[in-house]
């Protein structure tokens, strides 16, 4: 895919991918969780998912390593998928997914504070800015319930402690993203992120040995259920939908790439009611709409200026 001028299609895909796929894998990592414990589980699925996609670049002769590939790669990697998707499912164990995913919904706001480059494009006018409130505005409505996103718990222990991992996370994930975006390495996208993987696996797998996961762990224990979820987080949240977002962050401003953040927790509600027959109420058909305003708005711009293009060519 040609980074300096995307087909329009290409990027609705991988939109599509990281908006549906990682909204998903919440779900996915719930069931893993059952059975797997979450740095062990973390580790396999970035170590397999990265050594998939180093297999393949080797069958491609792209597996060139130099050392500055290799650094970059490993710290990006680290702090966008341990930082980040290892501190939600930690963090679930102790609060619950829905206050879980408000707080993840912070991520926009994270790129646009610390993304100095695209200042001059997120405040060029009110819609990305605003875009972003109402998306947050959409999802509080969306998962404030009383005694469930908010449970009445004491505000001691692990509580406090995973709500700070959360945040902390969501900066890790935001740092990590500009860095692989800022100061990328001149290899393929496919051998950037099978690199990424595999530190941030191996990373996962030390945290896992050193905490203690093993102790009681049995791979005879491991239901079925968790095999198949480990499965579809691997090959559709690390490979395809990984990759697909280390391509957006090339083509497309950072804090516009986050909005899947916003639409993830939509596709977890609309999942449950397909698939666990959960309610689906009016509040909370109001409050997808809501959300949905909010990421046009942030990409109305983009739109704008596609549609100018397109104009002038013809």
């Amino acid at each position: 895919m040609n980074e300096t001028s995307p087909k329009p299609l290409a990027v609705l895909l991988a939109f599509a991918a990281v908006y549906i796929i990682w909204g998903s894998t919440y779900l996915a990592a719930l069931l893993g969780l059952e059975s797997i414990p979450p740095f062990l589980m973390a580790s396999m699925r970035f170590l397999l998912a990265g050594l998939l996609l180093y297999g393949w670049c080797l069958m491609k002769g792209e597996a060139k390593l130099t050392a500055q590939t290799v650094g970059r790669n490993a710290l990006s990697g680290i702090l966008m998928l341990f930082g980040g998707t290892v501190s939600v499912i930690w963090a679930e164990q102790f609060i619950p997914s829905g206050l879980a995913a408000i707080l993840v919904t912070t991520m926009p706001f994270w790129f646009v504070l610390l993304d100095r480059r695209q200042w001059s494009v997120y405040f060029a006018s009110w819609l990305i800015p605003g875009g972003l409130i109402i998306g947050f505005i959409g999802v509080i409505l969306l998962l404030a319930q009383p005694g469930q996103t908010v449970p009445m718990r004491p505000p001691t222990g692990p509580y406090w402690l995973s709500i700070g991992v959360l945040l902390l996370g969501g900066i890790f994930w935001t740092v990590g993203s500009l860095y692989a975006k800022y100061r990328t390495s001149s290899a393929s996208n496919t051998l950037n992120g099978s690199l990424q993987l595999l530190a941030a696996g191996s990373f996962s797998g030390l945290t896992s040995l050193v905490s203690g996961e093993l102790a009681g762990f049995r791979f005879e224990e491991v239901t079925l259920k968790s095999w198949l979820a480990l499965a579809y987080m691997i090959l559709m949240g690390s490979i395809l939908t990984y990759l697909a977002y280390l391509w957006l962050l090339k083509v497309r401003p950072p804090a516009i790439v986050s909005t899947y953040a916003y639409v993830n927790p939509v596709i977890a509600v609309l999942l449950g009611w397909l698939f666990a027959n959960e309610s689906l109420s009016g509040r909370q058909l109001l409050a997808l709409a809501v959300i949905l305003v909010g990421v046009l708005l942030v990409n109305l711009p983009k739109y704008r200026a596609v549609a100018k293009s397109s104009e002038a060519t013809i």
